[in-house]
């Protein structure tokens, strides 16, 4: 096991109690280079999630409250007039951060969604003409609710695909909600969270991340998974060769976390579901598949020898 990566699910466990996979799953996705998507009910922990996650990684963080009067300057930052120069000044707005909390997302129009596409596919945003470098790392995590769709605007599937994992944090289970209850796990805990790495160390992992091997079984392995979502009648539209990618990359990571410089069908397996469960519909109703039934149907899948 990776040591150094154990130590940091310690100290974000003490914080979001009861949630170690979430944890993991929250990491590997960072360290895979990508974005996160939480979706859940409201007050299960999902900023507490991300605000104790930039803190042990020793990151800049942001938070945005995304509501439906938002305009994309309210993220990527307007032009000031100085009478003083006779010249407009940019003012960064607060995706200029390396950890960037978009707070139900889904409350926001079209419009200001897709201002986080170019900054989450490229790392940079373009304004008045002029293209700005985001930090590096610079990692998203955003937040939608699913009971409340009065007043929001759907993701579109462009925009659910830039992020390369979606997870669920769920009800904490008895015991640790008892903790909860009494106290920890708090503000008091989250404020106690010392940093464990920096930034210079997590974009090393994630140059790390790239170099681990994947042999030709489990790109065989990577390229049934997409077939059958092809051909299958579950399924209303397949998986896209950038799926196919992003279910690699999240693989090799989970293997890199885990202690290996080589990625096996098992840790593919340990990411699938968050990795493609929101980029799949079900071909019956076009409706979103459930985990436990999407994991019955991938188990039907042999790995290739």
């Amino acid at each position: 096991m990776n040591e150094e990566f154990e130590e940091v699910v310690r100290q974000i466990s003490r914080v979001v109690l009861g949630k170690e996979q979430q944890v993991r799953l929250a990491l590997t996705c960072l360290f895979a280079g990508g974005h996160l998507l939480i979706e859940d009910l409201p007050g299960i922990g999902k900023t507490t999630l991300a605000k104790v996650l930039a803190k042990c990684l020793g990151l800049e963080f942001q938070r945005v409250q995304f509501t439906s009067d938002m305009l994309p300057g309210d993220i990527l930052g307007v032009s000031i007039f100085d009478q003083n120069t006779g010249l407009f000044n940019f003012h960064q707005g607060p995706i200029f951060t390396q950890v960037l909390l978009a707070d139900e997302i889904n409350r926001a129009t079209p419009k200001t969604q897709s201002a986080l596409l170019e900054a989450m596919e490229e790392g940079q945003v373009t304004f008045e003409g002029k293209t700005r470098i985001l930090e590096n790392p610079f990692f998203v995590i955003a937040t939608q609710n699913p009971l409340e769709y009065a007043g929001t605007f759907p993701l579109p599937e462009s925009q659910l695909d830039r992020f390369l994992m979606r997870i669920e944090i769920g009800y904490p289970g008895r015991s640790a909600e008892k903790r909860i209850l009494q106290g920890e796990g708090s503000q008091h805990a989250l404020e106690k969270t010392a940093a464990c790495m920096n930034d210079t160390r997590v974009c090393e992992i994630q140059e790390n991340v790239e170099k681990v091997r994947t042999s030709d079984t489990f790109i065989d392995y990577i390229q049934k998974i997409i077939y059958f979502t092809r051909t299958s009648e579950h399924f209303h539209v397949g998986l896209s060769p950038r799926a196919g990618l992003a279910i690699s990359q999240a693989a090799r990571a989970w293997a890199y976390l885990q202690g290996r410089d080589y990625a096996l069908p098992e840790d593919l397996q340990q990411v699938l579901p968050s990795v493609v469960g929101h980029r799949l519909r079900s071909g019956h109703d076009r409706t979103e598949i459930p985990r436990k039934q999407l994991m019955e149907i991938f188990s039907r899948i042999s790995v290739p020898l």
